[in-house]
């Protein structure tokens, strides 16, 4: 065991989305911050990868959720005048459905009519488009005639990699000390802190932020690890006969819920990386795993099943054809709801998942508020309906399925 370092502000585990922007934010107010990851981030082992995922304003989840994004892509944008790459293109985006079900995604029931309230209620610009519309607008789309469908103009793509990797430069120049290929172990209280265990030192703090994604219900333990589920995802990148038609400036981000369960919607985002394809991508919610047990590659087979279930009679021009595949899980809470409380017998540990798969647009605004109650005791932006307990709370919709924002 090595000789146990000095004490840190605050402790944040893991890096990915959550954890660098918290460590950012930390740093930035002259915190103590040590922060620390199983792997090297960003990498390909968690949820904050991919190449490009899905931003929207109007957020069909949940009206405590608008803040957060709004918040976020401000924050992206300061990074990029801060000289950070291109994080955030305003592709424009589309939430698909039928008028003759109630789609339900991402925990709520009539996720299309929920979006577009939600954007009248707080003004977010946007359009109602009918089939007619969406065919001449959008002729890469082969939509029913009863098929409507939510414009945004604000709406968009993020790049997660260089999201994560422009806060995590910009914590350590701060001072922020970061430490990969550190396992964390267990998690105890001591005293008003806590200590956290990796597998050769141990680290004290007077506060902690559990970010660890997969394995936060492991190393949270009850009552999160009865409660978060990790689920495997799949991600695939598809030809198309004309690349142009999918460009970013001719094809915007969607989320199409043809069906309604939540395994009958699928979403995509415009060529807009290097692996050349249009991305597509679907979220199941029947098998859960242990993050270090999950199948990291994807068999052709899933392909083809997603191609056909799915693509095929949708899309015009996109082939059968994939060009590159990518697998990530999400760490799914009841009512595909996020988790952020202080954990019940670890008070200086603020526990930050799961975001079931709908977190990443929002995690900067998260990490900056997280910053906020740490060090102010309070944020200002609401942060309360996110409690495990709120998941539960009386009115909430059943159903398990979150869309993953990828």
């Amino acid at each position: 065991m090595s000789k146990t370092p000095a004490p840190f502000d605050v402790i944040v585990i893991g890096l990915g989305a959550m954890g660098a922007a918290t460590a950012w934010q930390l740093a930035r107010r002259g915190v103590r911050v040590l922060g620390l990851d199983r792997y090297a981030p960003p990498h390909a082992m968690g949820s904050s990868h991919g190449a490009t995922r899905i931003t929207r304003l109007a957020v069909g989840e949940g009206p405590e959720y608008v803040p957060l994004v709004r918040r976020s892509h401000a924050i992206w944008r300061e990074l990029e005048a801060d000289g950070a790459p291109r994080l955030h293109d305003a592709v424009g985006g589309l939430v698909l459905g039928h008028g003759v079900h109630r789609s339900t995604l991402h925990g709520q029931d009539d996720f299309v009519g929920r979006t577009m309230a939600i954007a009248r209620d707080f003004g977010i610009t946007h359009e109602v488009l009918d089939a007619p519309a969406l065919r001449k607008r959008f002729p890469q789309l082969m939509v029913d005639d009863d098929e409507r469908g939510y414009y945004e103009p604000e709406a968009g793509l993020l790049r997660p990699e260089l999201c994560v990797q422009a806060q995590l430069v910009r914590a350590e120049a701060l001072g922020a000390q970061l430490r990969t290929h550190q396992t964390v172990t267990r998690i105890e209280r001591q005293g008003d802190g806590v200590v956290v265990h990796t597998a050769d030192a141990r680290y004290t703090a007077a506060q902690a932020v559990l970010a660890a994604g997969n394995w936060t219900p492991a190393l949270a333990g009850a009552p999160y690890a009865g409660a978060l589920q990790v689920q495997r995802q799949v991600l695939h990148w598809f030809r198309a006969e004309r690349p142009a038609d999918y460009a970013p400036d001719r094809f915007p981000v969607f989320i199409w819920a043809h069906g309604p369960q939540p395994e009958d919607a699928f979403y995509g985002i415009p060529i807009a990386d290097s692996h050349g394809g249009i991305k597509i991508g679907t979220q199941q919610t029947s098998v859960s795993c242990a993050p270090d047990d999950m199948l990291r590659v994807s068999p052709p087979a899933e392909a083809a099943t997603l191609h056909a279930t799915h693509v095929q009679g949708r899309l015009r021009g996109v082939t059968a054809e994939r060009l590159h595949a990518a697998v990530c899980a999400y760490t799914v809470a009841p009512d595909a709801r996020f988790v952020i409380e202080a954990h019940p017998h670890i008070p200086a540990l603020t526990v930050v998942s799961a975001c079931s798969g709908h977190g990443f647009k929002h995690s900067a605004a998260l990490g900056e508020a997280l910053a906020q109650r740490l060090t102010e005791g309070v944020s200002q932006i609401d942060l309360s309906p996110f409690a495990l307990a709120a998941t539960a709370a009386p009115g909430r919709q059943g159903a398990s399925g979150a869309m993953p924002s990828a």
